[in-house]
């Protein structure tokens, strides 16, 4: 009897990092620019958006990362008063900009 649970405690802690190891690719987000794909169908979402703003600040020098803007409003913020006016992410950055109400509050 004591065999036997010896022999199964040792292939579930075998099996165990199989399972731990296939976990994390299975829930990976994937990005298409701004959009997430999600069977098949690209939808807008808050990650795959910080992500590509990241990107977009990126490419115009910031040293910014898609972590720093998702878990900081303020520095999301700033990023898009710096890229805003760019056509990729003026939806993402729409609530932080007023570039088309030509300087009038809402």
């Amino acid at each position: 009897m004591q065999i036997w649970k010896s022999t199964l405690v040792l292939a579930c802690a075998a099996t165990l990092p199989i399972f731990a190891a296939a976990t994390p690719a299975a829930a990976k987000i994937r990005c298409d620019g701004a959009y997430q794909i999600v069977n098949g169908s690209l939808i807008a979402t808050p990650y795959c958006g910080d992500n590509y703003l990241a990107s977009v600040a990126q490419s115009y020098g910031s040293r910014v990362s898609a972590r720093a803007i998702r878990n900081n409003p303020s520095k999301k913020e700033e990023v898009c008063r710096l890229v805003g006016h760019d056509t990729r992410v003026q939806d993402i950055c729409a609530p932080y900009t007023n570039f088309g109400d030509h300087g009038r509050r809402r």
